[in-house]
């Protein structure tokens, strides 16, 4: 199943990236939300290659993702890929400049299963793809005015 979102932020692409590639700061939020996030990978800095294990409960039921960050291209993109028992990820996330303060984020999931059980509910995702593409349009939404809130703080603190 494939989605897709785009949102126009009102924040340059340089901070809108800095934003989205503060792997730490998801780190500790994933922490907040009751995950149990470990770095996995042995680079000193962050880049292709990086990777997490992380342990969450969904539905219910504890859930195990290796997530790898796979392209790392400075102020521009990046692409993660989520790997579980039950299905793999891939994410891709562009952003493009569109003016000194204007910057559109684009945000590609793909998601593939691995078992009949994951099969099934990928396909009763798709059977309600209108609001599933709407909840993931929300959510991208949702990052992106976070991501113009913060902009916004540390402007009026540079004054």
């Amino acid at each position: 199943m494939k989605l897709t979102a785009k949102y126009e932020l009102e924040a340059p692409s340089a901070f809108v990236f800095d934003q989205l590639a503060d792997f730490d700061g998801w780190e500790r939020a994933a922490m907040r939300h009751g995950a149990d996030v470990m770095r996995t990978d042995s680079l000193a800095k962050i880049g292709a290659g990086a990777a997490w294990d992380a342990k969450f409960r969904y539905r219910g039921k504890m859930r195990e993702v290796t997530i790898r960050l796979n392209a790392l291209q400075p102020k521009s993109a990046m692409g993660l890929t989520g790997i579980s028992r039950l299905a793999d990820a891939v994410m891709a996330i562009e952003v493009m400049d569109l003016g000194a303060t204007h910057t559109r984020m684009q945000a590609r999931l793909d998601i593939t299963p691995k078992t009949m059980a994951a099969r099934i509910y990928v396909q009763s995702l798709r059977l309600a793809r209108s609001r599933v593409e709407r909840s993931f349009a929300q959510r991208i939404a949702q990052l992106a005015a976070e991501i113009e809130n913060r902009y916004r703080t540390v402007k009026a603190a540079g004054r």
